[in-house]
């Protein structure tokens, strides 16, 4: 081998040697040894986070895509903005950013238990609850046999490709829904699952990170549930259809549930009211009913359970068409001792005082530091109107 070849190796060996040297310092320096072991074990961490934050944030098809993220900021500018315009008051840059990113928000002891769930769902509970998940290829299959065996083999296709798909795309986006409203109303309805699923509603402030705060069990019985509803009809469709057509998607998302991401997903855990009312708030779910349906009222336990759409609300009975004008609401459940922004708040105390609904099983908990708290109140400023 030539030395030309190897002239450019020497320069590396020597950064190499001098990092090396540089780290073994560290660790031999009581001084900095602290800091040094701290950044070793955050390394691991880092390298399982970094890459799942990457897809989340950059696929144009993820549910919290930076691209769907500014287009709920600018949805929320622009709502503030023309809401001052009609009142002829004054609009500038650091108002909407001091309206839409308030300092109460930014410093809330609930956003940054938020921030907390965000780092732990995106990294760790998609492989833990994965396993245990229901396979809709296979949920699908077995729906598609039992429909050849009770009415036989399925038409031949007798649409269109193009109102194939178009058809396939609607009813996967309404089969979403009705799934979404059913695991929102059950989990809301059995004491042992909302126990679980109570700990979305502890979030004391609302931010787009409130999505992910979410216990894993919750997540769990949501993703069977989905594909429970789902993929029966799925299979329900192709059948009528005569074909295995699949419906529109956007990097691996339905093209309607995206639309809905882009348009009020996000601003639906926010502190910006945005409120779809008569007729209009019947069928599709503002930011507010959802923010609603968040609220510590007894009044508004149990309603606007649906996603996208109000639809599923308005036909069984659990709508609360929100008002124009904002509402005066605050956020959270009943109050309780135990730290709801906490690990053992948001992940541990929910199996016990799930377990304590069971009949035979309560009394032998312990039920000390479990019950009591405080109400977060938010300012007088919810936002400039």
């Amino acid at each position: 081998m030539s030395l030309e070849g190897n002239r450019g190796s020497f320069p590396h060996a020597a950064g190499l040697k001098t990092l090396v040297r540089a780290v073994a310092g560290a660790f031999r320096n009581p001084a900095t040894r602290g800091n040094a072991v701290a950044v070793t074990m955050a390394l691991p961490v880092v390298g399982l986070t970094l890459p799942p934050l990457v897809r989340l944030l950059l696929s144009p098809g993820s549910t919290f895509s930076a691209f769907s993220l500014i287009a709920a900021v600018v949805i929320a500018a622009a709502t503030i903005a023309l809401r001052r315009r009609a009142r002829g008051r004054r609009i500038s840059v650091k108002l909407l950013r001091r309206a839409i990113f308030p300092r109460w928000l930014v410093r809330s002891a609930s956003t940054r238990a938020d921030l907390g769930f965000w780092l732990l769902n995106t990294m760790a509970t998609g492989m833990m609850i994965g396993w245990a998940a229901l396979s809709f290829p296979a949920v699908a299959n077995w729906t598609s046999a039992v429909l050849v065996a009770c009415l036989g083999p399925p038409p031949a296709p007798w649409l269109a490709p193009v109102a194939v798909v178009a058809i396939q795309t609607l009813a996967m986006f309404l089969a979403y829904e009705l799934a979404y409203w059913l695991d929102h109303y059950i989990s809301h309805e059995i004491p042992f699952l909302w126990e679980f699923h109570r700990v979305h509603h502890t979030a004391e402030t609302l931010s787009p990170f409130t999505v992910f705060r979410v216990h894993p069990v919750d997540s769990l019985v949501f993703y069977n549930i989905t594909v429970l509803v789902m993929a029966p009809i799925s299979a329900i469709a192709s059948f009528l259809l005569g074909t295995g057509g699949h419906d529109l998607k956007l990097d691996g998302t339905n093209v309607i549930v995206l639309a809905y991401i882009f348009c009020t997903f996000h601003l639906q855990h926010s502190h910006i009211w945005i409120a779809f009312t008569g007729k209009l708030g019947r069928i599709f779910a503002s930011p507010a009913h959802h923010q609603i349906h968040h609220s510590s009222d007894p009044e508004h336990f149990g309603r606007n359970l649906g996603a996208g759409l109000a639809l599923f609300d308005w036909l069984f009975g659990t709508l609360r068409i929100p008002q124009r004008r904002p509402e005066r609401l605050i956020f959270g459940v009943e109050p309780s001792q135990h730290a709801p922004h906490t690990i053992a708040g948001g992940l541990v105390t929910p199996f016990v005082r799930a377990f304590r609904t069971i009949p035979g099983v309560r009394h032998g908990i312990a039920s000390a530091g479990l019950a009591g708290g405080q109400h977060w109140q938010p300012p007088e400023e919810d936002f400039p109107a």
